[in-house]
């Protein structure tokens, strides 16, 4: 088996006037989360955000404006993907990126990932998802904009 590397991104897609996308997780139903996405071996943390934009929602970021916000949480892998990862493997870094759209535009989900997508105020974003990172790096938006 191929294990996941434990660094990832959390890319926060928005527009201008404060909605954010948000999918909901195929593989947990009810949970709700930005673009997210482990390393690659061999990518920059930028090559993996791009990728992950791209897979997750069919977008071309660097059509866009993808900008890392400087932020590195680390955290526990929550126990229901932990055997994703190597067997010794408990905490993930996440990094977090900006990826700012003049508009909300029309998503193409990959289906083995996500179920559906919703463009939110982003207080309700931040309310909605289920990581406690993804919401608070959701509610620095209001500085970014």
């Amino acid at each position: 088996m191929i294990f996941k590397t434990p660094v990832s991104v959390l890319v926060v897609v928005y527009t201008p006037d404060g909605q954010v996308l948000l999918m909901e997780r195929a593989d947990a139903p009810g949970f709700w989360q930005s673009v997210t996405g482990s390393q690659d071996g061999g990518e920059s943390i930028e090559e993996t955000a791009i990728r992950e934009v791209r897979e997750e929602t069919g977008l071309d970021a660097a059509q866009f404006m993808l900008a890392p916000w400087g932020i590195e949480t680390r955290y526990e892998i929550y126990e229901r993907w932990r055997h994703r990862y190597a067997p010794d493997v408990t905490h993930n870094t996440e990094h977090v990126f900006g990826l700012r759209l003049p508009a909300p535009q029309p998503i193409t989900l990959a289906p083995r990932e996500h179920l559906r997508y919703l463009w939110l105020p982003w207080e309700e974003a931040a309310q909605r998802c289920f990581s406690p990172s993804n919401a608070a790096a959701i509610r620095l938006l209001p500085a970014r904009l």
